[in-house]
């Protein structure tokens, strides 16, 4: 590790040279390439040196158990206590940036909210989540766009797809992925009993399209009337789109644009990500058969969240996390579990680089 940290220190003064270059300077593209993978080393490199000049101290503070003054030795063991906590912890937080990223962390998403068991009470569940996020995403400074929605006649989804964009998407809310359960008594419950209603999350990573081949004879795309915006103009204009991805057995529709052009880019961007992902899970098997005892996969048949209304109780069963404060979760405050899921990640992937260390 050691090494390694040398060779970014190492590359983080060449990038400072190379920035200081009048001819750089001059080049404002190549300049502001060179600014950001500066940035992305920066906090690796000022903790190493911060480490090193621990380092430093601690061989100091050993130098003074040899003194003769019993009072300067005691220091000396206090001061060498200290620098030893903080080096255990400087060093902490190092591995844990030396960590391999996830390259589809700063992607935007494709979530796909789908009402689960519970009739018309999944529906109303699956609006409410598709709130939930949008209101993550408005904390973030994130931008929302729907794809489609298939509503239910009182206020629910059967289905809803929409588009965020914003630094971080993936990395906050691919956490998210996974079966959602809600315990509550309905509104459409006339004895007051409490019914358990589910939803199931999906978070895709938008993907560009050299990312994914799509031959187009593999595809059957249809134009039809759309229910959403524009209501009878679109009806007899046909802008819907729906598109079967053959091979896979993929449909992918999309009507909330007022042109078959923009519907059918939309739905292509939503069929790429599905396949992306689709390709992605089948090379990583190992991995998140790995992951599965720490977190979860994020794979829908899963439990991962649990909203019980009488107890206004919200408890994330990956992790053991329970928050007594559903209002405020469901108005978008997801950090709490976010933070934990990531931290629970990360500890996990430290715990498999160790093990991979001592083979």
């Amino acid at each position: 590790m050691w090494e390694k940290l040398e060779g970014i220190e190492q590359q983080y003064e060449q990038l400072t040279e190379r920035m200081a270059d009048p001819e750089v300077a001059a080049d404002h593209v190549r300049l502001a390439e060179l600014a950001r993978e500066h940035r992305e080393l920066e906090e690796v490199v000022t903790l190493y040196r911060e480490h090193r000049a621990a380092q430093r101290e601690l061989e100091q503070a050993h130098s003074l158990l040899d003194e003769d003054d019993a009072e300067l030795r005691e220091l000396a063991r206090a001061e060498i206590e200290r620098l030893e906590q903080r080096l255990e912890n400087l060093s902490e937080r190092l591995r844990r940036l030396l960590l391999p990223k996830d390259p589809r962390d700063e992607r935007n998403v494709i979530v796909e909210i789908r009402a689960g068991t519970g009739g018309e009470e999944a529906g109303l569940f699956a609006a409410e989540l598709y709130r939930m996020y949008n209101r993550y995403a408005e904390r973030q400074g994130w931008k929302t766009e729907l794809i489609s929605g298939h509503a239910t006649g009182i206020g629910g989804f059967k289905e809803v797809i929409f588009e965020v964009r914003g630094t971080g998407a993936f990395s906050r809310l691919k956490f998210e992925s996974g079966v959602h359960r809600v315990q509550r008594v309905p509104v459409t419950e006339s004895a007051g009993r409490i019914h358990t209603s589910t939803a199931t999350v999906a978070v895709l990573p938008e993907v560009d399209e050299v990312e994914v081949n799509i031959d187009p004879k593999d595809l059957l795309i249809e134009a039809y009337g759309s229910s959403g915006p524009g209501g009878q103009h679109m009806q007899k204009n046909a802008t819907a789109i729906r598109i079967t991805h053959r091979p896979s057995g993929m449909v992918v529709s999309c009507e909330s644009e007022r042109s078959q052009l923009q519907n059918k880019l939309r739905a292509m961007a939503v069929l790429r990500a599905r396949l992306y992902e689709q390709e992605w899970q089948r090379q990583h098997e190992e991995v998140a058969e790995a992951r599965r005892s720490q977190v979860g996969t994020g794979e829908r048949s899963e439990k991962i969240r649990t909203y019980n209304f009488p107890q206004n109780r919200v408890t994330d069963h990956r992790i053991g996390l329970t928050l007594y404060r559903l209002p405020d979760v469901l108005d978008g405050d997801l950090d709490p579990f976010i933070e934990e899921l990531s931290s629970s990640e990360q500890a996990e992937r430290l715990q498999a680089v160790g093990e991979d260390e001592e083979e």
